[in-house]
């Protein structure tokens, strides 16, 4: 770890006001919450797009974890990688489809559908070159997926670019509740 996290009986009213938010929706107060409670302001609007981003909305959630897992796996990030793929596996994603995911995998696995591939390509390539996505994957991504959904897809996986960038840099470790589990996806950390 190369920062502290603020517990609770450290942090001022402006971060335990985050930090209930934060854990009455994901049932525990993680490590990435905690890093947070240096600077509460940054806090609470994290908190706040992290519960925006971690709902169905125009995408359903569980096509988010896919784009999660697929951006923070490439990232190196194994705290979002054994984070996420817990998500996924309660939403219903099976171990199968979420090791189909490791590298090139997913581009000939039955489990994703067309329109996942495109999704899971537009990932890989937003983390290599954002500005030189194809023409024939824009033209696979407005074969299956609206404009607004789209926007939903970039905006998960720039924003999960760059939350595995921030509690890599910081050193954020699992919680103890995650003591021996290895996560599925290969994250060569």
């Amino acid at each position: 770890m190369s920062v502290s996290y603020v517990e609770r009986e450290q942090a001022n009213a402006a971060t335990l006001k985050f930090y209930d938010a934060a854990e009455e929706r994901f049932q525990a107060l993680l490590n990435i919450f905690k890093v947070f409670g240096h600077q509460p302001e940054y806090g609470q609007a994290f908190t706040d797009l992290i519960m925006a981003i971690l709902k169905d909305g125009v995408i359903s959630w569980a096509t988010k974890e896919l784009l999660i897992l697929k951006a923070t796996q490439r990232n190196e990030c194994q705290y979002c990688v054994v984070q996420h793929e817990r998500v996924s596996n309660m939403l219903g994603i099976e171990n199968d489809k979420i090791a189909d995911l490791d590298g090139d995998k997913y581009k000939t696995s039955s489990h994703f559908t067309d329109g996942e591939k495109a999704l899971l390509d537009l990932t890989v390539q937003i983390g290599e070159d954002a500005n030189s996505v194809s023409r024939e994957l824009w033209d696979r991504l407005h074969k299956h997926w609206s404009e607004p959904e789209i926007v939903d897809a970039v905006f998960v996986i720039t924003t999960y670019i760059a939350v595995s960038k921030f509690g890599d840099a910081l050193g954020v470790e699992l919680e103890p509740m995650f003591d021996g589990v290895s996560p599925i996806l290969t994250v060569n950390h």
